[in-house]
């Protein structure tokens, strides 16, 4: 269905279409979200058939304030308390026991929930104007790069969606981390700008998810389904390799000097830049129609964690 598409920079008008019933893109400081309230189950139905995201791939709670985590959450532990007071308003989304008020079509039938409090201010009235808190996945089609400004969302999603309400570009430029605190030891399931090394700084027990399967019921986005990929294949490489372009219309982004013949490329000073320019970069590689896009490996802490993991799963070999 193509409906008309309202592209705003009222907060006021995008919440009172949220409010109505419609679905809206919103910014965040990680990606731009899509958001439904959870106290409209038509609107949800309408989110995941927007992005063409399949049912058991859970959504992610977005509130206004810290106020707002006993409206979604049943229990809070004390490790979840603990992140919560440092990393609320934040990229942080945490794993909690749902309440009965978390519909299902959220959870994917999970009596778990994400939750995340964004710092964007932008997005921080629009999540307080709406009537209820607001399931929002990334703005954008299902198994491509997340769209880190406007006009990647109304590129994706124009015409499928109630609104857009127009932001600046994100300044990280990843998804949230995600931290499950529903049950015994915290769990890293995805990395993001709040790296590890921070976390267990606040709490030192938290541990990393280990991958034996592919999982059947995650609690989170991004571990079963196919993330973040271009058009154009990528090539994973490493500082200094020696690559063989054979002829390829090819590009490259990484922190270190592009290889000679690529004919587009972003050099990155620093892991931050690197994470914020990412996705718009895959988008920019499909507009020029690149066929293969090599990208360098960052070291495996910090931000370079959370980007390794983006790179591998576009590559398909996570």
């Amino acid at each position: 269905m193509i409906m008309q598409t309202t592209l705003t920079d009222s907060v006021e008008e995008a919440a009172a279409i949220l409010n109505s019933g419609g679905i809206v893109a919103f910014p965040t400081e990680t990606v731009y979200g899509l958001g439904a309230g959870i106290c409209h189950s038509e609107a949800l139905l309408q989110l995941f058939r927007a992005k063409g995201r399949p049912a058991d791939n859970p959504l992610i709670v977005h509130i206004s304030s810290v106020g707002q985590v006993a409206e979604v959450a049943s229990e809070v532990n004390l490790q979840a308390m603990m992140l919560i007071e440092r990393f609320f308003p934040g990229p942080l989304t945490l794993v909690l026991k749902k309440n009965s008020s978390v519909p299902y079509s959220v959870t994917a039938g999970l009596e778990t929930v994400g939750i995340r409090c964004p710092a964007n201010p932008v997005a921080r009235e629009f999540l307080r104007l709406a009537c209820c808190p607001v399931a929002a996945p990334s703005a954008n089609r299902s198994g491509l790069p997340s769209a880190t400004s406007w006009e990647a969302v109304m590129q994706d999603l124009d015409g499928k969606i109630d609104c857009l309400l127009r932001g600046t570009p994100s300044a990280i430029g990843l998804e949230s981390t995600i931290v499950d605190c529903s049950e015994g030891r915290p769990v890293l399931l995805r990395a993001g700008a709040i790296t590890l090394e921070q976390l267990r700084a606040v709490v030192p027990e938290i541990t990393t998810m280990r991958v034996t399967e592919p999982e059947k019921r995650p609690k989170c986005p991004g571990l079963k389904y196919p993330h973040y990929a271009p058009r154009a294949s990528i090539r994973l490489c490493t500082a200094g390799e020696q690559i063989d372009l054979k002829g390829s219309s090819a590009a490259s982004i990484g922190m270190s000097e592009p290889p000679e013949g690529v004919s587009l490329s972003r050099v990155c000073r620093t892991t931050e830049e690197y994470g914020r320019e990412l996705f718009g970069f895959f988008r920019l590689c499909d507009a020029r129609n690149i066929s293969v896009i090599y990208c360098e490996l960052p070291s495996n802490e910090g931000l370079g964690r959370a980007i390794r993991d983006r790179l591998m799963r576009a590559a398909g070999l996570s």
